[in-house]
C-alpha cells in the first residue's frame, strides 16, 4: 500500500512540475510517506523515487478529523424526507433453475403481504444450460412480481453465478448470458427498489422442487401442480446474426465469398484470387496468414477506429505515434489493408497529442531553391535612375587614363595622345561605345 502512495505521487508530481518546482507543496495523508522516503536502506524504485522528490520543497502533515464537515453532514443525512420506497411492502422472491437430460425447468416462489403465496412452475421446450436455466427463472420471477404490482423486491437465488453477474462481483464473459444480464438490469429498473441475495440451496428447496418438476414427472403422469410451457427462450438468439450482417460491403467480403463458395461475382477475378491464398477462413471468420507474425483477424472499417480508439486513448491507450499504435494493433491480432495510413491519420487528428506533445519548430512548407539566370545575377547591382548631375564620377581604366562623367555623357581623357572616345549615358542603365579601333587596356 505505501508503494502506491508513493506512486500515486510520483505521478502527481511529474504532471504537476511546474507548480512544485514553484510553491511550497503541504501533502495531508495518514501514511508515513515522509520516514518511509527518509530512510537510507532503501531499494529498488522506491530510492528513485526518493531521489525524484526531494528537489522539491515538500511538506508532510498528517490528515487529522474534519470536525467542522460532521455536523453539516450529519444534518444533510438526517434532513432528508423518508424515502417512498420505505412505505411500500416488501416482496421476497425465490427463484431456481434445473436442467438435465430429462429436461429443463424453472421454479418461483413469490412471497407478498398480507400472507400472499404465489408458486409457479415452468417447464422448458428448448435446450438450455444450468446458467441459462437460473437466468430464465429470475427473469420470468421478475416479470411475475411486476405483474402483481410490487414495488419492493428482494430476489434470493442459489445460484452463485448469476448473483454475481447481477451484483457486478463477476464479469460476464459468455455472449449469450450477456444477453440475459442486459434483460435482467432492465427489469430490476422497473422497480421502485430491488436487489439480489444468495442464499444457501437448503433454504431454497421448494423453488429448486418446483424447478425439477419437468424432469421428474412424465407428460403422461397427472400433475399436482400446474406447469407452464415456456417454448422460446426470453432472449432471441436470432439476434446473433447481426454481427454477420456487418460484415456486408466490406474490404474482405469478396475474399470470404470465394473461400467460401469458390466462386467470386466481382470481375477482379484473378486478382481475388491471388489475395485469398494470403487469408484463411476459422469458424466462418476471415484471417490474414504470415510468415513473421500470427493469424490476424480481418476486421471492418467501424471496428478498426474502435480498435484504433482503444489502443491509442482507451484505458490501456498511451496515446504513441502512428508506428507504435500500428505494432499495438498487430500484436493485438488485427488487420486491415489501410493500417498505416489510418493510424497515421488518427494519431494527427487526436487533440490531447496536439495539445500536449512536442512543438514542431519546422516549416509548413519546404523552401524551394531559386536558379541564377546568369552567374552572379544574386548579389548584382543595378541602375535603377540617372546620375544627378552634381556627381563626378572618376572610374581608373589604366595607366593615366580616367572615366569622367559629363553633362549628358563620358569622355576619357587620356596623356599618352590616344584619341578619344565617345560614351553615351542613357536614362536606367549605362552604354559604353568604343569609338576607336584599339582596345582600352
Amino acid at each position: 500500500m505505501i508503494e502506491k502512495v508513493a506512486l500515486a505521487l510520483i505521478i502527481t508530481a511529474r504532471r504537476m512540475r511546474v507548480y512544485f518546482q514553484n510553491h511550497e507543496v503541504i501533502i495531508r495523508m495518514d501514511y508515513p510517506i515522509a520516514r518511509i522516503l527518509s530512510k537510507p536502506d532503501l531499494a529498488g524504485r522506491m530510492i528513485t523515487w526518493s531521489v525524484e522528490l526531494s528537489e522539491y520543497a515538500i511538506k508532510y502533515e498528517p490528515r487529522g478529523a474534519i470536525k467542522t464537515q460532521v455536523l453539516a453532514d450529519f444534518i444533510a443525512k438526517m434532513g432528508q424526507e423518508p424515502s417512498t420506497s420505505l412505505m411500500q411492502p416488501e416482496w421476497i422472491l425465490y427463484v431456481d433453475g434445473s436442467s438435465s437430460s430429462k429436461g429443463a425447468g424453472a421454479g418461483i416462489v413469490l412471497e407478498g403481504p398480507g400472507e400472499i403465496l404465489i408458486e409457479q412452475s415452468l417447464r422448458f421446450g428448448f435446450k438450455t444450460s444450468n446458467n441459462q436455466a437460473e437466468y430464465e427463472a429470475l427473469i420470468a420471477g421478475l416479470e411475475l412480481g411486476r405483474d402483481m404490482g410490487a414495488r419492493n423486491v428482494v430476489c434470493r437465488s442459489n445460484s452463485q453465478l448469476t448473483v454475481g453477474h447481477t451484483t457486478g462481483e463477476y464479469q460476464v464473459k459468455d455472449p449469450l448470458l450477456l444477453k440475459y444480464h442486459h434483460k435482467v438490469q432492465t427489469l430490476l429498473q422497473t422497480f421502485l427498489s430491488a436487489r439480489i441475495e444468495h442464499i444457501r440451496r437448503e433454504h431454497n428447496s421448494r423453488a429448486d422442487l418446483l424447478s425439477k418438476l419437468a424432469s421428474t414427472k412424465k407428460r403422461s403422469h397427472h400433475r399436482s401442480v400446474a406447469q407452464q410451457l415456456v417454448e422460446r427462450p426470453s432472449v432471441d438468439k436470432e439476434k446473433t446474426v447481426s454481427c454477420v450482417e456487418e460484415t456486408k460491403g466490406a474490404w474482405f467480403e469478396p475474399i470470404r465469398q470465394y473461400l467460401l463458395t469458390g466462386q467470386c461475382e466481382s470481375k477482379d477475378e484473378p486478382q481475388i484470387r491471388r489475395k485469398s491464398s494470403r487469408f484463411t477462413l476459422i469458424s466462418s471468420e476471415l484471417y490474414k496468414r504470415g510468415y513473421t507474425h500470427p493469424l490476424l483477424k480481418c476486421v471492418t472499417k467501424k471496428q478498426a477506429n474502435y480498435i484504433m480508439e482503444e489502443l491509442h486513448q482507451g484505458i490501456c491507450g498511451l496515446h504513441t505515434g502512428a508506428r507504435s499504435t500500428l505494432a499495438r494493433i498487430l500484436r493485438a491480432g488485427y488487420y486491415w489493408p489501410t493500417m498505416k495510413a489510418d493510424c497515421t491519420e488518427y494519431s494527427k487528428n487526436c487533440k490531447r497529442c496536439q495539445e500536449h506533445g512536442n512543438l514542431i519548430h519546422s516549416r509548413l512548407e519546404t523552401l524551394h531553391s531559386i536558379t541564377a539566370p546568369w552567374p552572379f545575377a544574386i548579389w548584382g547591382l543595378d541602375i535603377i535612375g540617372p546620375f544627378p548631375r552634381e556627381m563626378i564620377v572618376q572610374i581608373p581604366l589604366g595607366k593615366d587614363r580616367l572615366l569622367h562623367k559629363m553633362d549628358r555623357g563620358l569622355a576619357i581623357n587620356d596623356h599618352h595622345s590616344y584619341e578619344g572616345q565617345r560614351v553615351c549615358m542613357e536614362e536606367h542603365h549605362l552604354q559604353i561605345r568604343d569609338t576607336t579601333h584599339r582596345g582600352l587596356g
